[in-house]
């Protein structure tokens, strides 16, 4: 049996959720109404999976998330909206350790829940198997990463390096649940002058990846924007694929472009990593191609990441020691796709020494 705290404030949510789970039959549930019960049913019932909503009176999700962090950490999925500011505040939960989330349909997700039944239940699943990382790890914390990113002087960057060098390399990165955390502790380690453009396909809500390039924008040497509309691939730019949408390389007027187009039915995941790999074989030299396979669940993008190791391009899959979820790169892996597997603190300088930084 599966141990499943639920946490709401709302009762009927609770109820809801309640009953969805019941029918599954291999879960035992408790209940909590807000922060301060969670802590405590932590304690006393030790689940192997909570489900925890974000706003609540007395206490509120992300307090009750990081006691429970420090008390008895415990593989978390967020209830959060669809909005700017439920974004935000998913991204600090995850930062905190939580292992994913799930976005409410038009806000609310007990009058709406059938629309997501499966995807809940199947995040629920996948996160009381997966691994937590605690606070501050694989790497240093966020706000130490942000001191001394700010402290550190910038290294001049002459024009002469940074034009006309994107035929040379492209990095392109698939990722999806524990994503977010994981691609914080990467990629603020790509220097001011990495000399590639980088492809980040994250699998996220379309409201949820502005709100997450603008933060790694904060925290990123290098500058990082959504790619919601066609743009030129820059060396130096790391482009986040737009939620709701996938993102794939076009030539235009001679010049690698980046854009988002409708989700394909031919692809289950979006943004696709399958789909943005293809268009990066079809466009680029292949042997000019770092293909980076982090944690997730799935197998999206490794076909695609193996043809490109099979064509000269250089590959590397996340390690089971440090994947929250070891779903995509152990695809990868299996397929003979991987030319190194390394855990995530050690991606950042596997690629650095590929791009000669």
């Amino acid at each position: 049996m599966i141990k499943l705290l639920i946490v709401d404030d709302s009762a009927l949510m609770r109820r809801q959720l309640t009953t969805l789970f019941e029918a599954e039959g291999d879960f035992e549930i408790r209940q909590a109404r807000n922060g301060k019960e969670a802590v405590d049913e932590n304690r006393a019932f030790q689940p192997n999976v909570i489900s925890l909503d974000i706003n609540m009176p007395e206490m509120d999700g992300i307090t009750a998330l990081s006691l429970i962090m420090a008390e008895r950490p415990v593989p978390v999925v967020m209830v959060s909206s669809l909005t700017e500011k439920g974004a935000l505040a998913t991204f600090e939960a995850l930062n905190l350790g939580a292992v994913d989330y799930i976005a409410k349909p038009g806000g609310t997700i007990s009058l709406s829940i059938g629309e997501i039944k499966n995807e809940l239940v199947s995040k629920i699943r996948t996160a009381a198997r997966a691994k937590i990382k605690a606070k501050g790890q694989p790497t240093r914390g966020l706000a130490q990463r942000l001191r001394e990113e700010r402290e550190k002087p910038a290294p001049p960057r002459p024009l002469a390096v940074r034009r006309g060098v994107v035929g040379e390399g492209l990095v392109i990165v698939g990722v999806s649940t524990g994503g977010p955390r994981t691609l914080e502790d990467i990629l603020p380690l790509l220097p001011v002058d990495f000399p590639w453009p980088v492809l980040v396909a994250q699998h996220m809500p379309a409201s949820f990846t502005r709100p997450f390039a603008d933060r790694l924008n904060v925290l990123c040497p290098l500058a990082v924007v959504e790619a919601d509309h066609p743009m030129p691939i820059e060396p130096g730019t790391i482009y986040i694929g737009k939620g709701g949408a996938d993102m794939v390389l076009v030539k235009r007027a001679g010049k690698l472009t980046v854009l988002a187009k409708p989700e394909s039915r031919e692809f289950l995941w979006h943004p696709s990593v399958e789909l943005m790999g293809r268009s990066a074989l079809e466009h680029c030299d292949p042997s000019r191609v770092v293909a980076v396979m982090l944690t997730g669940m799935g197998y999206d993008g490794a076909d695609a990441f193996t043809e490109i190791k099979k064509r000269g391009g250089r590959t590397i899959a996340e390690s089971e020691q440090s994947a929250v979820v070891f779903g995509m790169p152990a695809e990868l892996i299996e397929r003979g796709g991987a030319s190194v597997v390394l855990p995530s603190e050690k991606v950042a300088a596997q690629i650095n020494a590929w791009a000669g930084r």
